[in-house]
């Protein structure tokens, strides 16, 4: 390969990435909320650009396959803050979260969310936080739409009796 070939494949995938950048940090922010968000989406557009020759555009757009790099990404980012954390003593203290980390709207709500299954947690944050239709968060999570819908009205229906609500 030549440097002038790899340099306009670079250019190109940069502007192919640019649309999902918002929705991979908002989702990178939902997922791995004491990791650097920056992090998480850096590490998901290396993945991406080592795999880029696998994206199908018959499985989703771009911004599916980005977004579900994210959550790969972001599941391993906790699970690696969880392996560091269990080396640290239960006394100790944690440092401060990152000043760019926006503080949670509503705890209780964000505690909840919390209590879900992973799978009605990556349906939660892709439709209602990061803004992804239906369809989106079915490629994203490799599901039909119809499976969506269902897990989410799921977790809509547990969110509901973990907070306390009810239908009145």
């Amino acid at each position: 390969m030549n440097t002038v070939a790899a340099t306009v494949d670079e250019a190109e995938f940069a502007e192919w990435t640019r649309p999902a950048l918002l929705p991979m940090t908002r989702l990178a922010r939902r997922l791995a909320p004491n990791a650097d968000p920056d992090d998480v989406v850096q590490d998901s557009l290396a993945r991406a650009w080592l795999k880029r020759h696998q994206f199908d555009p018959g499985r989703g757009t771009p911004t599916t396959w980005l977004l579900a790099i994210v959550a790969d990404q972001a599941r391993s980012a906790r699970r690696a803050r969880i392996r560091r954390l269990r080396v640290v003593d239960d006394r100790a203290e944690l440092p401060d979260a990152p000043a760019h980390e926006v503080a949670a709207p509503d705890p209780d709500l964000e505690h909840a969310i919390e209590r879900l299954s992973e799978r009605q947690q990556l349906a939660v944050h892709l439709y209602y936080f990061v803004g992804v239709g239906v369809d989106e968060t079915a490629a994203v999570m490799g599901c039909s739409p119809g499976t969506v819908k269902s897990t989410l009205f799921d977790a809509r229906t547990r969110l509901r009796a973990l907070l306390g609500e009810t239908d009145d």
